[in-house]
C-alpha cells in the first residue's frame, strides 16, 4: 500500500490519527490544494461552475470528475 495525503492540508494520512477536514472543505466550498498521491501543492483554478487542480506529477483532477464517483 502506498502513502496517501490529505488534499486540504498536504499532511501524510496516518491510520488511527485524527486528521480533520477544514469546515469550508467539508461544506464543499474549498477545492483540494494538495495532491493525494504525493502531497505536493497543486495549481488550482476556481470558476463559477467548478474547479480544477493540477499536480506536476499526477495530472489534473476536477470537480466534475469527482461528481461521477
Amino acid at each position: 500500500m502506498h502513502e496517501r495525503y490529505n488534499p486540504y492540508t498536504g499532511k501524510r494520512i496516518v491510520v488511527g490519527l485524527d486528521d480533520p477536514i477544514p469546515a469550508a472543505a467539508a461544506l464543499g466550498l474549498e477545492p483540494p490544494r494538495f495532491c493525494v498521491e504525493c502531497g505536493r501543492r497543486m495549481i488550482v483554478q476556481v470558476s463559477p461552475d467548478g474547479w480544477w487542480a493540477k499536480c506536476s506529477r499526477h495530472g489534473v483532477t476536477d470537480s466534475h470528475s469527482l461528481d461521477h464517483r
